[in-house]
């Protein structure tokens, strides 16, 4: 376990983690992946079940995208545990929920609110863009680089039909999906953030 806390940690950054679309390079930072789950656990409980996402899930994206901080800010302006961009997935949850405009900064930099949000993304790229995807761990996968790069992105590198790109992801095992993601994906973070989320996620 203090290896697998090393290799995780490594490369831990000192100042504010920042990153843009291009270049998701999210360390790891401050505090365990563990420590960051039991701080939040009231609100990812509360979150996870409300939006039927698995709460796992959500803590492993927070201990990769601010390290637990929620007064992370990013370049672009993803702000808070969950580094939500208001303009994009802000105002995208902000629709589905039948409200106008966007999240503010300081909405988002409200714990609760934020983890509110990034759960409500999570669902909405689950239920919408990803929807039909039958493996349970194929799902987890295309989440987490939907996530970071969007849906569209990864779904367009097997196909510009929706409905298609989704069949060709049921014809792989998860294996064959996470090494597709590797080789095909353009955003060339987008491996290592699934292998670090995907990490996190196995040790909380």
């Amino acid at each position: 376990m203090l290896v697998l806390s090393a290799l995780l940690l490594a490369g831990c950054a000192s100042k504010t983690p920042r990153h843009n679309d291009q270049d998701r390079q999210t360390p790891l930072t401050k505090a365990a992946p563990s420590h960051v789950s039991q701080a939040w656990s009231m609100f990812t409980e509360n979150a996870a079940s409300h939006y039927g996402v698995d709460e796992r899930l959500i803590n492993a994206i927070i201990s990769v995208e601010s390290g637990g901080d929620p007064d992370v800010v990013s370049r672009s302006n993803a702000v808070g545990l969950m580094q939500i961009k208001a303009s994009t997935a802000g105002r995208e949850v902000y629709r589905a929920q039948g409200r106008h405009g966007q999240p503010s900064t300081r909405e988002l930099r409200d714990p609760a609110k934020n983890i509110d949000i990034g759960t409500a993304y999570i669902r909405l790229l689950q239920q919408r863009m990803l929807a039909g995807i039958r493996d349970p761990e194929t799902l987890r996968y295309a989440t987490i680089v939907s996530y970071a790069n969007g849906a569209g992105a990864l779904l367009r590198t097997f196909s510009r039909d929706r409905e298609r790109a989704i069949a060709m992801i049921n014809d792989m095992s998860p294996d064959e999906f996470r090494r597709h993601v590797q080789t095909r994906h353009p955003a060339a973070q987008a491996p290592r953030y699934l292998w670090k989320v995907n990490t996190v996620y196995r040790t909380i």
